[in-house]
C-alpha cells in the first residue's frame, strides 16, 4: 500500500468536484483492507463515488476500495449463486450478468458506482430493486476489524435505505456481496417507465435480459447526463412518499399530478416533477443546475463547489415544501 499526498478527487466522484485529500491510498485487497483498519481507525471511505457530494477538503486518510473479482459459489437448475467484491464496477457486473443469461439486474443497467456501494441505497431502477436480488453483504467493522456475513432481513432495506445507511453508517466497510439470479425463466420486468415503448420501438415483441438491458440504457442515455461529460450524482433526491389524503388535496390543486401507489395508505410522488412544475428544470445558476431533460439531476458545468450545488439542493427543497407541503429528503450522501 502506497499513501499518496495532497491529491485532488476530482476524478474520484462522478460529480467532478475538485476537493483535496490530504492522504489518499487505493486498498486491492482484503488483506489490504484489514492491515490498513489495524493502524487507521479514522477513515474516509471511496469506491466509485457516485452517490456523493463533496463539499470541503478531507483531512482524515481516504482510503479507496478498489478489490475486485467475481466468483460463481454455486448453481442449480433455475439459479445461479455469486459473490462479487466491492470495488468491481457495476454496470460492468450487469453486462457480465447479461452475457452469460443471468437474469434479475438487467433493469439496473448503466447505474453509476461499484458493487459495494449497491446495498447501501439498496439501488433501483425501471421497477427493480438490487435488495430483491441480495443474498447477503459481507462487511468488514472498523472499531474490530472483524468480518461480519449480513443476511438479506438483516441488512433491513428500505427505499434508497439500508442499515448500512442508517444505524451503522461509518461502523462497517463492504467487502463483497452475494447474489441470487435466475438462469432459466426469468421475470423479465417491463412495465415501469418507457421500457415497453422502447421495446415496441424496436419491434421486440419477445425480449431477452440483453433486450431489455439495452432499452434501459438507452433511456437512461436520453434523458441523463454521462458524468464523463457534465458532472453529476444521477437522482440527487428521493421521489416522496405521502399519504393518500394529502395527496388527494394535492390533486384537487394540481390534476395532472403522477403517483405510484404505494399501499392502500401512501402513494409515491416523483420528485422530478415537482421540480420541474415548480420551474427549476433546466435552470443554471452559476456553475451549478438542474439538467434540462431531468429535473431530478443537479449538474456540476464544470466548475462549482459542492458547497453551491448543496445550496441549490436546499434552495429546491424549501420551493417545493412551500409550494406542494412536501418535504424532498436528499439520496446523495453530502459530505459537509
Amino acid at each position: 500500500m502506497k499513501i499518496q499526498e495532497n491529491i485532488s478527487l476530482k476524478k474520484y466522484n462522478t460529480f467532478g468536484i475538485d476537493v483535496n485529500a490530504k492522504r489518499i491510498v487505493s486498498i486491492t485487497s482484503f488483506y489490504d483492507l484489514q492491515q490498513l483498519l489495524k493502524t487507521e481507525k479514522e477513515i474516509f471511505l471511496l469506491s466509485g463515488g457516485s452517490n456523493m457530494l463533496l463539499t470541503k477538503d478531507i483531512d482524515k486518510l481516504v482510503a479507496h476500495i478498489d478489490i475486485k473479482g467475481i466468483s460463481i459459489d454455486n448453481q442449480d437448475d433455475n439459479y445461479v449463486y455469486l459473490t462479487v467484491n466491492s470495488g468491481e464496477n457495476w454496470h460492468e457486473f450487469v453486462l457480465f450478468c447479461i452475457d452469460n443469461d443471468f437474469g434479475g439486474i438487467e433493469n439496473l443497467s448503466l447505474i453509476p458506482g461499484n458493487v459495494g456501494t449497491c446495498p447501501i441505497q439498496n439501488i433501483g431502477a425501471y421497477g427493480v430493486e438490487v435488495k430483491d436480488t441480495i443474498t447477503k453483504v459481507e462487511a468488514l467493522e472498523i472499531e474490530t476489524v472483524k468480518l461480519h456475513t449480513f443476511s438479506n432481513t438483516d441488512c433491513n432495506f428500505g427505499y434508497r435505505n439500508s442499515v448500512f445507511k442508517s444505524e451503522l453508517k461509518g461502523k462497517f466497510i463492504i467487502t463483497a456481496v452475494s447474489f441470487r439470479l435466475t438462469k432459466n425463466k426469468h421475470n423479465f420486468n417491463t412495465s415501469y417507465g418507457a421500457i415497453e415503448n422502447e421495446l415496441s420501438s424496436k419491434n421486440i415483441q419477445k425480449p431477452d435480459l440483453k433486450a431489455i438491458s439495452d432499452a434501459v440504457i438507452a433511456i437512461r442515455k436520453s434523458k441523463l447526463p454521462d458524468p464523463k461529460e457534465i458532472g453529476n450524482s444521477g437522482s440527487f433526491f428521493k421521489n416522496p412518499i405521502v399519504s393518500f389524503s394529502d395527496f388527494e388535496k394535492l390533486k384537487e390543486q394540481y390534476p395532472e399530478i403522477p403517483s405510484y401507489k404505494i399501499s392502500e395508505s401512501e402513494v409515491k410522488v416523483p420528485a422530478g416533477w415537482l421540480i420541474e412544475k415548480a420551474g427549476f428544470k433546466g435552470k443554471r445558476f452559476g456553475e451549478t443546475g438542474v439538467h434540462e431533460k431531468q429535473a431530478l439531476v443537479l449538474v456540476n458545468y464544470g466548475n462549482a463547489t459542492g458547497k453551491e450545488v448543496y445550496e441549490l439542493a436546499q434552495k429546491i427543497q424549501q420551493e417545493i415544501k412551500e409550494q406542494f407541503r412536501i418535504s424532498l429528503e436528499i439520496e446523495v450522501n453530502v459530505i459537509k
